[in-house]
C-alpha cells in the first residue's frame, strides 16, 4: 500500500530526525512512502497569508508529520485545508486533542489517551548492520543538564576505568561538556574528537562500527540512539538534581530490561554477539497504521 506523507521542517535538527525516523519505519513496515519535506511557516505568518498555495500541486496526503513547536501550526493548518491525519512527535505545546496523533515518550508522562501512542525514548533513525568491529570502543561525553549535576570527579573516574581496557578507544565531548573534563587522560588511550569537528554523518558510522558504546546519564538522546546499534551499550552515571527524575527513571528501565548496563565494571566483560536495535520507530509506526486504518502487513 501507498502512503503520502507531508513531512513539516522546522529548521531544528534533532525534531527533523524523529520524524524522518518515523517514516524510515512506515517503510520498514512494508509501506511503499512518498514523502514530501516542507518547511513550517511560523504561525503569525500562517494567520495573515495561509499556507503555500505550492502545496495545492503535491498529492493528497495520508499523514502530515511535525515535531518542535514552529511545525504544528503548520501540520494543523495542512490539515485542515487537505485532510490526512495530524501527527505530531513528542509532546505538543498545543492541546494535544487537536492532532489526530500524538508519538510521545513514555518518561513524559502523557495522559492514556486512544491518540497517544508511547515511545521508550526518542525516535531515532535507524544504523547500519553488520560493520560492527570487534575491539572498538566509543564514549560520548554530555554535561550539566536540568535533570543531572557534573560530577567531574566521578566522570572522571570512570573514564579512567573504561580506558583501562585496551580497546580501540574514541571519545567525543559534546557542547554541554565542561571545560577540562579530558584533562589527565592516558596519553594515547583514545582519540579525540571535538564534537565542532565531527563531520555530518560522524556519529551514525561511529555507533555502526563500535562493539561498545557508552554515555553518560545526562545524554539520554545519545543513549536511545547507541540502542539502535549492534554495540554493547552502558551510562557513565551522574547525581540526579532531584529525588524525582524521570530521565533517570527511563534509563533505569532500560537497565531493568537488559538493554544497556550501568557498571562501567562491565567493560571487562567480554562482549556477546550483536544485539538487536531497539527500533522504536518501527513500533511506533505499526500502532499508528494499525490506529488509522492502515493495518501493517
Amino acid at each position: 500500500m501507498r502512503l503520502t506523507v507531508w513531512r513539516f521542517l522546522d529548521g531544528n535538527r534533532a525534531h527533523e530526525k524523529q520524524t524522518a525516523a518515523l517514516v524510515s519505519g512506515l517503510r520498514t513496515c512494508g509501506r511503499e512512502v512518498e514523502c514530501h519535506d516542507i518547511p513550517a511557516t511560523r504561525p503569525g505568518k500562517l494567520l495573515l497569508r495561509g499556507l503555500d498555495r505550492q502545496l495545492d500541486a503535491l498529492p493528497q496526503p495520508d499523514f502530515i508529520l511535525g515535531a518542535g513547536h514552529r511545525s504544528h501550526w503548520s501540520v494543523l493548518f495542512a490539515r485542515r485545508y487537505y485532510g490526512g491525519r495530524s501527527v505530531v512527535v513528542m509532546r505538543p505545546s498545543l492541546p494535544l486533542h487537536w492532532f489526530d496523533f500524538a508519538i510521545i515518550p513514555e518518561h513524559d508522562r502523557p495522559p492514556p489517551l486512544e491518540s497517544v501512542i508511547l515511545s521508550q525514548g526518542a525516535l531515532t533513525e535507524p544504523l547500519p548492520r553488520g560493520q560492527r568491529r570487534p575491539g572498538k570502543g566509543l564514549i560520548l561525553l554530555g554535561g550539566p543538564s536540568k535533570h543531572f549535576n557534573w560530577d567531574a570527579s566521578a566522570v572522571h573516574g570512570s573514564l579512567q576505568r573504561l580506558l583501562s581496557e585496551p580497546l580501540d578507544w574514541t571519545l567525543s565531548d559534546s557542547r554541554r561538556t565542561p571545560a577540562g573534563s579530558l584533562e589527565g587522560l592516558p596519553a594515547g588511550s583514545a582519540t579525540i574528537c571535538d564534537w565542532r569537528e565531527c563531520p555530518p554523518g560522524w556519529l551514525a558510522g561511529q555507533l555502526a562500527e563500535s562493539e561498545q558504546v557508552w554515555v553518560t546519564g545526562d545524554s539520554v538522546s545519545m543513549i536511545f540512539e547507541a540502542l539502535q546499534s549492534e554495540a554493547r551499550v552502558g551510562v557513565i552515571t551522574l547525581p540526579s538534581r532531584r529525588r524525582a527524575n524521570k530521565v533517570r527513571a527511563a534509563v533505569q528501565r532500560l537497565v531493568d530490561q537488559q538493554r544497556l548496563t550501568d557498571r562501567v565494571e562491565d567493560v571487562a566483560v567480554p562482549v556477546g554477539p550483536p544485539r538487536d536495535p531497539l527500533a522504536q520507530e518501527v513500533l511506533c509506526a505499526r500502532a499508528l497504521l494499525r490506529r488509522s486504518g492502515h493495518l501493517a502487513d
